[in-house]
């Protein structure tokens, strides 16, 4: 079956490779679409980061490059392994792409997301979303019932959103302010409007901007490079400030911005993967008490997110921008979201 293998920095090949084999208690899925990821890009340009590097094997997949790529997908259920009796063949799912022990102390107290040998499918080994099929566990697969399949494999990001709603602890009645409207800016700021939380967007982008108001997931969208963000956060927010920020670029000025925008004793999620180390104004965090806050992925969010789409809470149509071949990865995937970025969000690659 086709691949795409990560070999090295800049060097992601297409490839023949043979097909999974089925095993007790996993499940076997015909990837249908399988989108580009923020972290797909990151390893393309700079990794390998999530991927193991040759002669250094994941402790739990025990591969190392090169790896099949691609963890935001979903497809089709085509046979059951022994022991897994509630799904069905033909039955649409995604998948939670996650490698964990099991065992350590995270793992143990319920936050599998931080296992201290995490690792995701589609970067550390197990298969991924950018080959034809895949074998999977079956704890980590979720069934969507009628969600189309193209929306489905946006289900994975939504969840990364979901996950930082949550850990905001932001609430219906609150002002959020989103610094990026690149997918998981967007995604992030789809749960929040879910959730009854109004949001202001930060963006340069015009083609972003224009998003993030089509789709009506933002309230407001100001573009800091023309508008002064923080008048503008506190005209609209009657002087007090957001309640919520989530920084979603990875770029220092936006997370500088949101200190400043968030009011005294509010919350900041840092929801980006960041390449190197930030700066960060500790006087401003001590002075106003601001909340900083990690996140990672999700845990036990994928069955909330599948049920904000199922119950139109969230419209994930609008999010797709493009649609292509595997055999075009590179060439209308890769090199599109990285010299072209403005104009796409969710390219969606289908093996």
């Amino acid at each position: 079956m086709k691949a795409a293998r990560f070999h090295a920095r800049d060097d992601i090949r297409i490839e023949d490779i043979p097909e999974p084999e089925l095993r007790e208690g996993a499940v076997a899925i015909d990837v249908a679409w399988c989108g580009i990821c923020g972290t797909d890009l990151h390893e393309y340009l700079e990794g390998p980061i999530f991927i193991p590097a040759p002669d250094h094997p994941h402790p739990l997949s025990h591969e190392e490059a090169p790896v099949t790529m691609g963890h935001e997908f979903s497809g089709t259920v085509t046979a059951l392994g022994a022991g897994v009796d509630d799904l069905t063949v033909g039955e649409s799912v995604v998948v939670e792409p996650y490698f964990v022990c099991g065992e350590c102390a995270p793992c143990l107290a319920g936050n599998y997301h931080l296992c201290t040998r995490m690792g995701f499918i589609g970067l550390a080994g197990g298969g991924g979303g950018l080959s034809e099929k895949v074998v999977v566990d079956r704890r980590w697969v979720h069934p969507v019932g009628d969600i189309p399949l193209d929306q489905a494999a946006l289900i994975e990001p939504l969840s990364v959103g979901h996950h930082a709603v949550v850990r905001s602890g932001a609430k219906a009645g609150d002002v959020a302010l989103v610094g990026g409207a690149g997918p998981i800016g967007l995604l992030t700021a789809a749960v929040l409007k879910a959730e009854g939380v109004t949001v202001i967007m930060s963006e340069l982008s015009g083609a972003r901007k224009a998003k993030a108001l089509d789709t009506g997931v933002a309230d407001h969208v100001v573009d800091p490079s023309s508008e002064d963000l923080q008048a503008r956060v506190m005209e609209i927010t009657n002087g007090v400030g957001v309640d919520v920020a989530f920084e979603c670029t990875s770029v220092n000025v936006v997370l500088d911005a949101l200190f400043d925008a968030v009011k005294p004793a509010g919350v900041i999620v840092n929801v980006s993967i960041w390449s190197k180390p930030a700066q960060i104004d500790m006087q401003k965090l001590v002075l106003k008490e601001i909340d900083l806050r990690g996140t990672i992925a999700y845990v036990r969010d994928h069955p909330a997110t599948i049920k904000l789409v199922q119950d139109g809470k969230v419209d994930l149509a609008p999010f797709i921008t493009g649609r292509i071949a595997l055999d075009d990865l590179i060439s209308e995937g890769f090199d599109t979201l990285i010299h072209h970025n403005e104009t796409a969000v969710k390219i969606l690659v289908h093996p």
